[in-house]
């Protein structure tokens, strides 16, 4: 994982551990949106400039938006953080 569960409390602002699974379920669910959208595997996402960057958003976005996330806004977000790494084709 490119983020570890301890900076994305952090991140998060969260202290305790009543959420750790929530947590770590959202960032392999971020990383794995990351890594589509620039059409890479973990390792290409791991050389992206802006890639740890996307992923945290991602959680915090999933995780403050539980009851009314808008994925089109998100996606657009995402597109246009990633937009520079990504790839032609799979």
């Amino acid at each position: 994982m490119l983020v570890s569960l301890e900076e994305m409390k952090l991140y998060l602002r969260v202290d305790s551990e009543y959420e750790d699974t929530l947590i770590l379920q959202l960032l392999e669910s971020a990383e794995k949106l990351c890594r589509d959208i620039i059409r890479a595997d973990e390792e290409n996402l791991k050389q992206a400039k802006t890639g740890k960057i996307a992923i945290m958003y991602t959680v915090a976005y999933f995780y403050e938006h539980r009851e009314e996330a808008d994925y089109k806004q998100l996606m657009l977000t995402l597109r246009s953080l990633l937009f520079g790494d990504r790839k032609d084709g799979f």
